[in-house]
């Protein structure tokens, strides 16, 4: 899988990304280094915990790297839990937590495909 091929997967943006970061080399690192980053183990932590302020803060962590990567699903989904959260728990946040879960474990399965092309 090519680096291009995995962001039409993920209905992330390539050209924008590329545009920034300017090396295909660079963004491939920052992509696979994505699953390393421990938002989304905390994101889910925090709403098991019911600790939304630490939830908010991880979805609006996970955001803040979705935009940086161009992975525009997860950002759009990342987004409304960000501000669903931002005065706590509220209805909508439910619905959104399983988007963010969908969108984000596409977005793992689709990076380890690409890490295991190298």
């Amino acid at each position: 899988m090519t680096l291009q091929e995995f962001y039409t997967a993920i209905n992330g943006d390539y050209q924008d990304v590329i545009g920034r970061l300017r090396s295909e080399k660079l963004v491939r690192k920052f992509v696979l280094k994505f699953l390393n980053d421990g938002s989304y183990d905390l994101l889910c932590q925090s709403l098991e915990e019911q600790n939304y302020e630490d939830a908010f803060r991880a979805a609006h962590t996970i955001k803040g790297v979705c935009q940086n990567l161009g992975f525009s699903k997860l950002l759009d989904s990342s987004s409304k839990l960000t501000e669903a959260l931002r005065s706590g728990w509220s209805e909508e946040a439910g619905g959104l937590v399983e988007q963010v879960k969908g969108d984000y474990q596409t977005t793992a399965d689709t990076i380890r495909i690409l890490e295991a092309s190298e």
